[in-house]
Formats: C-alpha cells, structure tokens, sequence
C-alpha cells in the first residue's frame, strides 16, 4: 500500500463513530447449517466478539445489518450487546440511512465491513468501506480496505484494531489486559 493511500485511510478511520457490518460472511465464514427442526447453526468467531468489545469500550457503537433473521445472530448480539441488530432488511441503504439519520451521523462517520452484492450499496457511501478477504471482487473494489483475514475468522477484530489505533485509542482500551 502507498504511503498516501495509509494516510487516507487514517484520516477515514479517525472519524469512525459507528461500526456497522453485515453477518453471514462477515461474521461468520458463511455457511449456514439447518438442522432438520428448522433451527439453524452458525459459527461466531472469538477474536471478532473481543474486538466488538474493545470497540465498545473505546466508546464505538456497532450495528449488524443482515438480510436475514436467525434466533442465532440475535442471541449474539444480545451477548455481546451489540447496538443495533436490523435484521431481515431487503434494502441496506434504507436502513443504513434511517439508522444515521436517527443518529444524527454523516458518512464520514460510520464505517461498513461487507463481503457480497447486497452490502455495496452502503459500502459506496461510507467514511470507511471495508471488505472482508473473502468478498465478492465488486466489493473489493468499492472498498477502501481489504482484511487480510477471512470473515468469520478475525476479519472484523482486524477492521476494528485497525480503526482504534488510527484513533489513538488501542493501546488505552488493552491496558486491562497488559
């Protein structure tokens, strides 16, 4: 990465009030298991949940945007507590600009971590774009970011960390842990 393209990117993420991300993919690898009972399974990684909470910490809100609802990501995101859960949403941009309109957020302040087509819309507006390493190349090439994990395995820390050190704010939220 060029010099000048890491400082755009510091300057985007020293903005960022308010994380919002898509689910399956993101955090998630993805797959969805159904059970034959109509319940489904999915797998949350642990690094992403500890850095939703550093975020948290360091006075971040974060928001999920899914097109689909699942008992699942709704009894993860009230365990991580998790500010916003739109869920079941057809249309991402609307719900994106309901959300910051409430909010009283502009774009520059928010930030979107996506991996397919339905996440581009918000993507082409947020302060910070981010996509995950196993995203669809149209997203990758919206995005101001590329995660060198894959979502569902630590992308979302990795977008997160990113953001709080461009903050200034990384090595406070971790001094409980050191």
């Amino acid at each position: 990465m060029k010099q000048a393209d890491k400082e755009n990117l510091i300057i985007r993420a020293k903005s960022i009030k308010l994380i919002l991300m898509d689910c399956d993919g993101v955090l998630t690898d993805g797959k969805i298991i159904l059970l034959p009972c109509g319940e489904e399974i999915k797998n949350f990684h642990v690094l992403d949940g500890q850095g939703i909470s550093l975020a948290k910490n360091a006075g971040l809100k974060i928001g999920v945007i899914s097109g689909r609802r699942s008992k699942v990501l709704t009894s993860r995101c009230e365990e991580l507590k998790i500010d916003f859960l739109l869920d079941k949403i057809d249309n991402k941009l609307s719900a994106y600009n309901n959300l910051i309109n409430q909010l009283n957020l502009n774009n520059s302040q928010v930030a979107f971590i996506g991996d397919d087509l339905p996440d581009l819309p918000v993507m082409q507006k947020v302060g910070l774009a981010i996509a995950v390493k196993t995203s669809v190349k149209e997203l990758k090439a919206v995005a101001n970011l590329v995660t060198k994990r894959k979502g569902g395995k630590g992308a979302v820390r990795e977008a997160i960390e990113f953001i709080l050190k461009a903050q200034g704010n990384w090595e406070k939220t971790i001094a409980k842990y050191l």
